[in-house]
């Protein structure tokens, strides 16, 4: 299990990542949300979604939750 977290800054594009806690690339001084523990990136996107409609997994630490 990973904690996740949903930055609240979006991507030019619109997305609001959701990463796990060990990404290099979040940035827990800036502004995140915390998304809870999950076992998989699928339901850390889901209850990213409840917060942002359009949130997507990082391509690095949740390259099977990333779209394009």
């Amino acid at each position: 299990m990973h904690r996740y977290y949903v930055n609240n800054n979006d991507q030019p594009n619109g997305d609001h990542e959701v990463h796990i806690s060990s990404c290099p690339w979040l940035d827990l001084t800036k502004s995140t949300t915390p998304l809870g523990n999950h076992s998989n990136c699928r339901t850390a996107v889901a209850e990213a979604k409840k917060h942002y409609k359009k949130s997507n997994g990082c391509k690095h630490c949740c390259p099977s939750c990333h779209t394009t």
